[in-house]
């Protein structure tokens, strides 16, 4: 039986752009935007990343949130690509999510990268992030 070994990767993000674009806003219901983000990633994983977020914010101001992320760069001196899949919500100014690595989606020396892991920030701070990984062997 192979042993793979896991890693724990820990870091921080800093946002570098966010345009929320509102498209439907029902009087009565949540508001949908579309919301582009720009990162850097600090830490165990260096990096840029891309995201596009769907969003429903509540009136009370409470959001929730779906996204996928590129990510460009290195973790552990391997560099290449990968995607993330983001989901998370927003209630106060505490910002909190999960992601994990879409399967096949790593590539250079990152190919085989699988792992979940998430984040949490205050509104307008860097955001703290772990990413728990490992590489599936190719076949």
């Amino acid at each position: 039986m192979t042993r793979i070994n896991r890693y724990r990767a820990r870091g921080r993000i800093e946002v570098k752009t966010y345009e929320p674009t509102p498209y439907e806003e029902p009087s009565g219901a949540p508001s949908l935007s579309l919301i582009k983000v720009t990162e850097t990633f600090v830490g165990d994983i260096q990096g840029e990343g891309s995201v596009s977020f769907i969003q429903a914010a509540r009136a009370d101001g409470s959001a929730s949130f779906v996204g996928i992320e590129r990510v460009r760069g290195s973790i552990a001196g391997r560099s290449g690509s990968f995607l993330l899949q983001d989901r998370g919500t927003l209630v106060g100014k505490h910002v909190a999510g999960e992601w994990f690595v879409v399967p096949d989606s790593a590539t250079g020396d990152l190919t085989g990268l699988r792992g979940e892991g998430g984040f949490e920030a205050e509104l307008g701070q860097h955001a703290s992030i772990w990413l728990d990984y490992y590489f599936e062997e190719q076949r």
